[in-house]
């Protein structure tokens, strides 16, 4: 459904043990009176990383001119921008995109307006939905945030704990296991137990707009355990068989079928696993798209705040987050952190004013790099995925970043690029129910961006 694969990197691995058996970018301008004052309050008494989102000068704004050098206002347009506007008409009226389709694009220095196509209509995002995610993980974990997977043993038995790490691999898992076998040998030792514990977040359930098909291919049921990303019903155990296996294979004997409990105060710390930064995971989610890493982050931002870790909870704070921000939730509807939900609504002007403010907080940078660059290979935005390769776009390759959003009967992309002038330029390219081939309408989306960047053929 995402039309995009799922590709999740091995992180570096820092375990460590303690075996005891039984024993216990830009500065955002304020927009009128106090409003950047006011969101910063706002920011404080909800986001544990607030300072660190408001503070500094990101990259993106360092080559930057201010826009009053460069004369852009509010309600006038120089040459080359209204060549944009024109161009932009143009092209957004290309038949393939159907009529029921929306973009803005915004003058990335002085948040001015340059073209909006009903920007405010409330259409299906897709994967966009994404962009929103990972605002709401950054800001709420930080950027260096790791997701911790322990083992710890009690009575006889190991239990892997699951720490919301989609990206935890079996070469992760026989680390720690060859840290609680050193363990259980200097014990005398030589069988064990094993199970699992995937109680940090809710029973997996299906979000509004999901349906049963989508397991496990699209997304796996929500569990806060997995090993190597896989496309199983349950993610838990099968990690629980990896770790036996990997036991197995040292020596140990594994009692009996590994099954679920949950980890008691007194069960004694064995290993564990750090995940890389949460700058990384967010990096490869948006590049390759990956749902599942999503669907966790939207629960991981829901622990942090002691909310229940179900898309309910993960959505709320999704609109208190883009909130803090500023920017606008007027028809705004989030079912879940991926964007596969068909219930999703989202505006192109929302999605646009969200990429301005990852341009401008140095915490999320992040975002923006992860962004899969135009011709980009291994990345949604690649040639293996047809775009970026015809005559009204190919003069863009690797000028346009942008978040790729595919559903049936639903496309999106919505990016920033910079002009040949040196301009920097945020848009957002939403269509629905266009009865095209999908590879049509992306290329006449590619061409809608690459409009943006200055090419016109």
């Amino acid at each position: 459904m995402t039309g995009t694969p799922d590709e999740i990197p091995t992180p570096t691995r820092t375990p460590t043990a303690a075996f005891a058996p039984g024993g216990s970018r830009r500065h955002r301008r304020a927009r009128g009176g106090r409003a950047g004052a006011r969101r910063a309050l706002v920011l404080a008494m909800a986001v544990p990383v607030a300072s660190a989102t408001l503070a500094g000068t990101s990259a993106f704004a360092a080559d930057k001119a201010p826009a009053a050098a460069r004369g852009v206002s509010a309600g006038v347009l120089d040459a080359a921008d209204a060549r944009l506007v024109e161009n932009l008409n143009a092209r957004v009226a290309d038949a393939r995109l159907g009529t029921n389709v929306s973009g803005v694009v915004l003058d990335a220095d002085s948040d001015t307006p340059l073209w909006d196509h009903n920007g405010s209509t409330t259409l299906m995002p897709a994967s966009n939905a994404k962009l929103a995610t990972a605002t709401t993980a950054l800001t709420l974990l930080g950027a260096r945030h790791e997701f911790t997977t322990k083992v710890v043993y009690g009575d006889g038995t190991l239990t892997l704990v699951g720490g919301g790490d989609r990206t935890l691999s079996g070469d992760d898992v026989a680390e720690m296991a060859k840290t609680a076998v050193d363990g259980l040998k200097a014990a005398g030792l030589s069988s064990v137990k094993v199970r699992v514990d995937d109680s940090l977040f809710a029973e997996p359930s299906l979000a509004e707009g999901w349906n049963e098909g989508y397991y496990p291919t699209e997304v796996a049921p929500v569990r806060s355990l997995v090993v190597d990303g896989a496309a199983v019903d349950d993610t838990a155990i099968d990690a629980g068989k990896v770790f036996a296996e990997k036991l197995a294979e040292l020596g140990v004997t594994v009692d009996g079928d590994v099954a679920r409990r949950t980890a008691q105060d007194s069960d004694v710390p064995v290993a564990q696993h750090k995940s890389a930064p949460l700058s990384d995971i967010v990096r490869t989610m948006l590049k390759t798209s990956d749902n599942n890493i999503a669907e966790t982050l939207l629960r991981m931002s829901a622990v942090e705040l002691g909310r229940p870790a179900t898309f309910e909870g993960g959505a709320a704070l999704v609109r208190q987050v883009l909130s803090s921000y500023g920017i606008s939730l007027d028809n705004f509807v989030m079912h879940d952190g991926s964007g596969l939900s068909r219930a999703d609504r989202i505006p192109a002007a929302t999605l646009a004013q969200l990429l301005d403010a990852v341009t401008e907080s140095p915490a999320l940078g992040s975002i923006l790099d992860g962004l899969p660059v135009a011709g980009e290979a291994g990345a949604s935005l690649g040639p293996e995925w047809g775009r970026f390769d015809d005559p009204n776009s190919q003069c863009a390759v690797g000028k346009v970043r942008a978040k790729t959003g595919t559903l049936t009967g639903a496309i999106a992309l919505s990016g920033v690029t910079r002009t040949d002038d040196g301009d920097w330029r945020i848009f957002s390219f939403i269509e629905n129910d266009s009865t095209a081939a999908p590879g049509d309408i992306k290329d006449a989306m590619d061409g809608l961006a690459a409009t943006v960047n200055g090419c016109w053929a």
